[in-house]
This record gives structure tokens, C-alpha cells and sequence, in this order.
């Protein structure tokens, strides 16, 4: 206990210090648990139990002190008082002094009503026991020494007070903790202490009156009745201290309310009796409205009601609980009742700014009853009194507006258009002349539809055009605009409109009654334009509207379900149209359907409904087609192919995948490559010339990948796909002075089947401007030779041109000088003519020996010319070994070159004699 003791007065002197501890919640905490169990008289020693009676009352202080009160919260502050009431007990001697058995009583009943603030009413039951129990001690003291001492009523009726008060704490935690039968129990004790404290009867009767409000809270109805019952009765028992007779007004008509929503037929009449005291009580206007509903819910006979709604009228009540009563009627099918009363309370408030809402009241019962002839006249009557000193206020005219328009919008979409304008008719007379407000430009343009579907287009246009001066930045009214305008063919007026429309789109959108609930209005009404035009064989003013949709639509389905309806509508033009309407018409189909891809490549990027998986392919690839078909319409226009084969190989990607896409896809990268480098021949500017060639050999390594998927899904052997790929990359990279050429070359050369014409194609490549690589060129031809000696039957033109285009590059035209390594590569090369020509003579074109001869004798002149003899003589000669081969030229060519080989030679030896003697 020595310990126990330590540690309590330590927590203490920590918690009470000056500065308020850091961890002054788990000080608190620690208190509470230690002393929880804690027994009574339990310090043994004089100096425990003044040590923790010190320690109490410093912590009770600290609880209650004022400047502590924001420190900590209400929780917090019970558990303080809690230790403090424990230590304070347990501190105490077996028979304590009457001082302390006050301040325990003290201590106990306000600990208790902390916890019980503080929804803990089981802990604050221990500590009202705890006050009970002391207060009966004190109790029995005083009494004790009562004949001793005549004033002894004073201190015992002090004790029966806080007696009371802690019985009626108890009821209020009985309660808390739904346990009823204890709760009666204490609340019985206070009430037979009434005659000993009559000044606590408004206080009790008003504690009964709250539990009945909490058991009507909780449609507990048999326990909130007898709550209200026993707080009625005790308000009885001393007129002086009860409430007051508004109070006890208040509480019948809650008891009376409780009966009534009971739902049991045994209690209507006591829900009757309830209410008529109420109202004897006190008059209230809700006491009569209670009063009527009573009576209805005990089906009264028309006469009790009427005398009932009388008591309305004459008790002033003010002209809203009137019009309650009627519309209570009303509900309960009293019809002639309800329209009596209410002509009665027209009558009474005749000369009340507030009759305008009776007014409508009465013409809205008058059309729910389908009088509507009735109704028509009154609101002409009220029309009539608005300009003639009864004017409505601003509420109830925006009421008679909304019921107007109701009746006008039911007409309008039962199709009976005439009546819905005549109502509207009936809400604009209430407008003047120049009003400017939104809700007329609303109404003019709901008059304006209404005109349109009468036929009555003038009339319609001035209604919208009025319209548009009260409200021109509402989307709805730029909707009616546009509607007139396709009416009335204007495209420049309803292309004005449809950009007005996406232009006010991008702002915040007032939804409009029974025209759009839509969460994009916009998107909306530019559908819904782009339909009346193409209803009206508007496809300019169509496209435009559609054009504004997919532009300003959040919904990704409805923005590709408007570019097909563009691509539609300008492909039905294209082949119609002349050349250059066909060039513009060819790019907008390329704008929409680069919007396309930008939808589907981002399905769920913006609000909206997203499209399933299936549907999301379908769209790509019905726009990939359009984009295939497109690009084989551009054979003249190669930017333009490359742009649709581009797009549809990326519409392609997000199509199901299969054989045939990836065909596809192959088949655009190709054909868009093709498209690049053809663009580039056309191209003088080397700029676009360097981008087209690195977004060539983009396209080329895409289809490499889409080659490998399409080599692993099946059979590809007859495919050239990887040569054509080989070729665009060599061109491309020629172009480029790529020095990754030759790695090309030898790509092309690992092939598994090589065709001469490939490399004949790529040695044209190498030499054609700007790219320059003879030896590349050089190499692919030499092979490309040896390959057509091997076939079967050789192709001796193609071996010829191969051997010229190998002679012309080692031997130029026009050379004054030669080296002598070039010279043997090409005497190789006339070597390897003889040779081909010796296969089948007469197969050998003609003119290309001719080519052949020429160039050896011109070669032999020029080494002539250089004092080359030797080689003069041996190219001459080889020269004239042609001649044999010629056809119907020989003759002629044999006697001109026999002569000048002649004079060749002799000069030759003279040339020869004349260098000997010159050694």
C-alpha cells in the first residue's frame, strides 16, 4: 500500500504542477486505472489517509479550476473527479464527520453527472449509489438528533433536494441504458417528494417531458406516452411551479401527436382529448392543424371538421397553417370541404400581400382535379388583379411560373402544342414589355418550339430572336437560333450558332427543364443539331454540328459515333467532287480520323461511358478500313497515302488481334515507307528530303517487329516482305550517307533466296543522287552477274547491262587520265563480256558490242594520246576482236577500224623506233 501510495501522490504532484505535463492524458489515465478498484476505509495509518485525502482534494480542485476548463476535455475531466471521489472514500474513517459526508455527497453526484454528460451512464450509476447512500446517512444523523434542535427541517430539506436531484440523475442513466421500469421507479420517488418540494415540479414535469420527446425520437410511442402523460400530471400538481399553460399546451399536443402515430384505432379518441386540451390550454395555430388531423384520422363527419378548420379562421392563425389544413383535406379526399374552407380563407386574407399564394394553391387544386375551365379563370382573374392593385409577390409568382409551365410542358409533350402555348401565353402576360431576365428567354424559346411545331415559323422567330436579347449566352437559346437557320437554309447563320454553342460549352451549362438531363448539354444539343439538318437535307450545316460534337463531347462513344457520321457524309461527296474540293475533302477525312485514334488509343481518358472491349475494336477497326481504302485513293498524292496507311496501321493496334490484322498492319508499313521515300525523290529541298528518310526507316523497324509476329503464326515462304523491307532501308540509308550501307547489302545477301534484280535494284540505289557509293554499287553488280551466269538459261540482256553499268563505273566517260588498277578491273570486265557473248552470239544485243568496241578503241586512243603504247595497242586490239560479233554493222565498221588500226599500228612502231633512238 506504501507503494500504491507513492504512486498516487506522485501522479498528483505531476498533474497539478503549474505548467500543464506534455503527457498530462496518460498521467490521467494511470489515476483512473489505479484507483478503479479501489475499496472504501482502505489506508490503514493515519498519515495514508491523510496523504491521499490531500491528494484528492488537490485533484478535485485542479478538475474544477476555470483555467483548466479548455485544457482538458469533458472525459478527461470525469475521470479526474472520479479518482478524486474514490481516493476521497477510501480515505475516510469507518464513522466520517458529517463535513465529510457532505463532501463525498458533493463529490459523488457531480462525478456521476459528468460521466453521464459524457455518455458513460454505468460508470455514473456506481457513483449515485455512492451519493444515495451517503445522503441516507446523513439523512438518519440529522433526524437523530432532531428533538435536540428545532431548526433540524432546514438541513434535512436541503438533503432531500440533492436526494432529487440524484434520483433524477438515476432515471436520466436508467433511460440511457433502456432500462425503463428503473427509470419509473426513480422518477415516482421525485414525484412523491413533491409535496416536501413543491419548487421542483416544473423541473420534473419538464425532465418527463424531454424523455417522452427521446422516446418519440425513437418511435417508442408506449413509453413517450406515458412519459408525456406523467409530465402533464405533475405540471398539474402545483399550479404555482408547473411550466405554465403554454408549456403544458406544448406537451399535449406532442401526446396527442404520439397517439395519433401510434397506428392503433384505441387511441384516436384520447389523441382528440389530447389535442382539444392543448388548445383549451393555449391556442396554437398547430394545435388546430392537429386538431383537423385528429379528426380526419378518425374519419369525423364533414360538420366537426368544419367547426374545427372555424377555429382556424377565428383564432388568427396566420395564412401558411390555412393553406396546410387545406391541402390536408385535399389528401384525405374531403374535396368540397377543402374548397369551401379555402374560398373562406380568400375571403379572410382578401386584403393580405400574402393571398397570391391561396390564390395559386386554389388553381393548383382546380387542374389536379381536371377542372382545368375553372382554372383557366382564376388565372385570368389573377392575371387581371396582378396590374390592378393586387400584384403577387416575387415567391408566389415564381410559383404560379413553375405551375404554368408544368401544365404547358405536359401539353407539349402529349403533342398538343396549341394548348401548351396558351399556357405559356398565360406566364408571359405576368412579364412586361423589355423585361430582361433569363427565365423569359427560357419561356420565349419553349413559345418558339412551340410555334415551330405549328407550323408558324415567323411566329417562332420572333419568339427566339426575343429570346436571344434577354439571354444570348444560354446555349439554348443558340440551339433555337440554329434551328430557324436550317429551317430557313441560312448555313452562315447556323454555322454562327453551332460555334456559339461549342464556344459557351466550355463553360457551366444550366440544364433545361424537360429539354436535356444530360450531363454534357452541349454535346447534346450539337447531336441533336447535326439530326434536324440531316432531316432537312442540310449536310454542310450537319457536318458543322458534327464537327462541334466531336470536338466539345466528353462521351467517347458518341464522339465516334459522330466522326462515322462525318466520314459518311464526306465520302459521299469525294468522288463527286472536282480536284481540288476533293484534296480539302481528303484532309478533313484525315483530321477526323486522327480524332478517331485519339478516342480509341484513350477509351477511358475522360468522363463518361467507356465502351466494352469488343465494341472499342469495332470502332478501330471499322475506322482502319476507311483509312486503308482512303490511302489506295491517294496513288497521286503520296503525303497523303503515308498519312492514311500511318493511320491505319495505328488503328490497327487496337483492334482483336489475328492473322489478317497483322497482315494489315504490315501492309500499311510498308506501303506508308514506300510513300516516304517516294515523297523524298519528289522533294528538291533536302530538309523535307532529311524527314522523311529517318520517319521511312521508323516505319521500316515497326514492321520488322510485325513481320516476326506474322513469321511465328504461320507460313510466310512466298512472302517478300523482308526484300521490300531491305530495299527501303537501303534507299533510305543511301539517301541518308548512311555507313551501315553495306551491313544492308550483306542483310540482303543472307537471304535464302537472292534475285539478281534485287541487287540490280540496289546497285541503282547506291548511285542514285545524292547517294553515291560506287563500291556498294560495284559489289551488288558483280554478284548480280554471277548470279544470272548461273541460271539455267541466262538472261543475256540483263547480263549486259549489268557488264555496262560495271564498265561505266570503273571507266567514266570523259577521263583524260586512267590508273592502270582501273584498267584491269575492266579489261576483266570486256573479258568476262567475251565471254558471255561466246555463250549465244546472236542473242548478245547488237548495239551493246557496239558500246563494248567503242569504249576499247576510245580507251586504246587515249593511252595513245598518253604515249601508253603498249596498252594502246593491246585495247585497240581488243577493239577489233568485237568486230566478229556485229551483225549487219560489221562490214561498215571493219573497214573504217581496219584502216585506222592500221595507221594505229605503223604509228605505234614509229612511235616505237623513235623512243629506242632516242634511249
Amino acid at each position: 500500500m506504501e507503494c500504491f501510495v507513492a504512486n498516487i501522490k506522485d501522479s498528483t504532484d505531476k498533474l497539478v504542477q503549474k505548467q500543464m505535463p506534455e503527457d498530462a492524458d496518460e498521467v490521467i489515465e494511470q489515476l483512473f486505472n489505479d484507483t478503479r478498484n479501489l475499496e472504501s476505509h482502505c489506508f490503514s495509518t493515519l498519515f495514508e489517509q491523510q496523504q491521499m485525502e490531500d491528494c484528492a482534494i488537490q485533484l478535485w480542485n485542479w478538475a474544477v479550476t476555470k483555467h483548466v476548463g479548455s485544457a482538458i476535455n469533458e472525459l478527461q475531466k470525469a475521470k479526474v473527479r472520479d479518482v478524486a471521489c474514490r481516493l476521497l472514500c477510501a480515505s475516510e474513517p469507518q464513522d466520517p464527520s458529517e463535513s465529510a459526508v457532505r463532501r463525498q455527497i458533493l463529490m459523488a453526484s457531480k462525478t456521476g453527472r459528468t460521466w453521464l454528460d459524457c455518455r458513460n451512464p454505468k460508470f455514473a450509476d456506481d457513483l449515485f449509489c455512492l451519493a444515495v447512500k451517503s445522503l441516507e446517512t446523513l439523512y438518519s444523523r440529522l433526524t437523530a438528533r432532531g428533538d435536540d434542535r428545532g431548526d433540524i427541517n432546514i438541513p434535512k430539506g436541503d438533503v432531500e433536494k440533492d436526494l432529487f436531484r440524484v434520483l433524477s440523475y438515476q432515471a436520466e442513466s436508467a433511460l440511457a441504458q433502456e432500462n425503463h421500469p428503473e427509470a419509473v421507479f426513480c422518477v415516482q420517488r421525485c414525484r412523491d417528494m413533491l409535496l416536501r418540494l413543491p419548487k421542483e415540479t416544473g423541473y420534473l414535469s419538464l425532465m418527463c417531458y424531454n424523455f417522452g420527446v427521446d422516446a418519440y425520437n425513437l418511435k417508442k410511442y408506449e413509453e413517450s406516452s406515458y412519459w408525456l402523460s406523467q409530465s402533464y400530471d405533475i405540471g398539474k400538481m402545483n399550479e404555482k411551479y408547473s411550466p405554465g399553460a403554454v408549456v403544458r399546451a406544448k406537451i399535449l399536443r406532442l401526446l396527442a401527436t404520439v397517439y395519433l402515430e401510434w397506428g392503433c384505432d384505441d387511441f384516436q379518441e384520447k389523441a382528440l382529448n389530447a389535442v382539444s386540451l392543448a388548445n383549451q390550454a393555449s391556442v396554437h395555430p398547430s394545435g388546430f392543424l392537429l386538431k383537423t388531423r385528429v379528426l380526419l384520422r378518425c374519419k369525423a363527419q364533414d360538420e366537426l371538421l368544419r367547426a374545427a378548420v372555424a377555429q382556424l379562421l377565428e383564432s388568427e392563425v396566420p395564412l401558411d397553417v390555412c393553406l396546410s389544413t387545406v391541402k390536408l383535406l385535399m389528401e384525405e379526399d374531403r374535396e368540397a370541404l377543402a374548397f369551401e374552407f379555402l374560398k373562406r380563407v380568400c375571403q379572410r386574407f382578401e386584403s393580405s400581400s400574402e393571398l397570391g399564394s391561396a390564390l395559386v394553391l386554389h388553381i393548383q387544386l382546380l387542374l389536379q382535379r381536371g377542372k382545368e375551365l375553372l382554372a383557366r379563370q382564376k388565372i385570368e382573374d389573377v392575371i387581371t388583379g396582378h396590374y390592378t392593385g393586387k400584384p403577387l409577390s416575387h415567391q408566389t409568382l415564381s410559383s404560379l411560373h413553375v405551375l404554368l409551365w408544368d401544365r404547358a410542358s405536359q401539353n407539349f409533350e402529349a403533342k398538343n402544342y396549341s394548348e401548351a402555348l396558351e399556357w405559356y401565353n398565360y406566364s408571359l402576360s405576368f412579364y412586361t414589355a423589355g423585361q430582361m431576365e433569363p427565365n423569359l428567354a427560357k419561356l420565349q424559346r419553349n413559345r418558339g418550339s412551340c410555334f415551330l411545331h405549328l407550323g408558324q415559323l415567323e411566329k417562332a422567330r420572333e419568339a427566339i430572336k426575343e429570346a436571344e436579347r434577354c439571354d444570348p449566352d444560354s446555349i439554348f437559346t443558340q440551339f433555337s437560333v440554329y434551328k430557324i437557320a436550317v429551317l430557313e437554309s441560312d448555313e452562315e447563320r447556323a454555322a454562327e450558332a453551332v460555334k456559339a454553342i461549342g464556344r459557351l460549352a466550355e463553360g457551366p451549362v444550366r440544364s433545361e427543364d424537360r429539354l436535356l438531363q444530360a450531363q454534357n448539354a452541349a454535346s447534346g444539343l450539337l447531336s441533336l443539331a447535326a439530326q434536324i439538318a440531316l432531316e432537312h437535307d442540310q449536310q454542310t450545316i450537319a457536318k458543322k454540328a458534327l464537327e462541334g460534337l466531336c470536338e466539345h463531347s466528353q462521351d467517347g462513344a458518341q464522339v465516334l459515333t459522330g466522326l462515322r457520321c462525318l466520314v459518311r457524309l464526306v465520302l459521299s461527296a469525294v468522288e463527286a467532287a472536282r480536284e481540288e474540293e476533293r484534296d480539302a475533302s481528303l484532309d478533313a477525312l484525315r483530321s477526323y480520323l486522327k480524332m478517331a485514334l485519339q478516342r480509341v488509343s484513350q477509351p477511358s481518358a475522360k468522363p463518361g461511358p467507356s465502351l466494352g472491349l469488343e465494341k472499342h475494336a469495332e470502332e478501330a477497326n471499322w475506322f482502319r478500313k476507311i483509312a486503308w481504302n482512303l490511302a489506295l485513293q491517294c496513288e497521286n498524292s503520296p503525303d497523303r497515302m503515308r498519312d492514311f496507311f500511318v493511320l491505319s496501321y495505328q488503328l490497327s493496334q487496337f483492334c482483336l488481334p489475328d492473322r489478317a490484322v497483322l497482315m494489315g498492319q504490315k501492309t500499311c508499313l510498308l506501303m506508308a515507307t514506300a510513300a516516304c521515300l517516294e515523297l523524298c525523290r519528289k522533294s528538291p529541298v533536302s530538309t523535307q528530303q532529311a524527314e522523311q528518310l529517318p520517319e521511312a526507316l521508323e516505319h521500316i523497324q515497326i514492321c520488322w517487329e510485325v513481320w516476326k509476329a506474322l513469321k511465328a503464326s504461320g507460313d510466310v515462304s512466298k512472302d517478300q516482305t523482308e526484300t521490300l523491307l531491305l530495299l527501303y532501308e537501303f534507299e533510305a540509308r543511301a539517301k541518308l550517307n548512311d555507313p551501315k550501307l553495306e551491313s544492308v547489302l550483306e542483310s540482303v545477301l543472307e537471304l535464302d533466296t537472292v534475285e539478281p534484280k534485287t541487287l540490280e535494284t540496289i546497285a541503282g540505289l547506291a548511285m542514285e543522287p545524292p547517294a553515291h557509293f560506287p563500291l556498294v554499287c560495284k559489289k551488288a553488280l558483280r554478284i548480280a552477274l554471277s548470279l544470272h551466269k548461273k541460271q539455267p538459261q541466262p538472261d543475256l540482256l540483263r547480263c549486259s547491262q549489268c557488264l555496262h553499268s560495271l564498265i561505266q563505273l570503273s571507266l567514266p566517260t570523259g577521263v583524260s587520265e586512267v590508273e592502270p588498277r582501273a584498267l584491269e578491273e575492266v579489261w576483266g570486265f570486256y573479258q568476262e563480256a567475251l565471254s558471255v557473248i561466246g555463250l549465244a552470239p546472236e542473242e548478245f544485243p547488237e548495239l551493246e558490242i557496239l558500246w563494248l568496241l567503242t569504249r576499247a578503241w576510245n580507251t586504246g586512243i587515249l593511252l595513245y594520246s598518253l604515249a601508253q603504247y603498249g596498252g594502246a595497242e593491246r585495247w585497240c586490239g581488243l577493239a577489233m576482236s568485237f568486230l566478229c560479233h556485229l551483225g549487219s554493222l560489221q562490214e561498215s565498221y571493219q573497214t573504217q577500224m581496219s584502216g585506222l588500226y592500221g595507221e594505229v599500228l605503223d604509228k605505234l612502231d614509229k612511235a616505237k623506233r623513235n623512243l629506242i633512238m632516242e634511249e
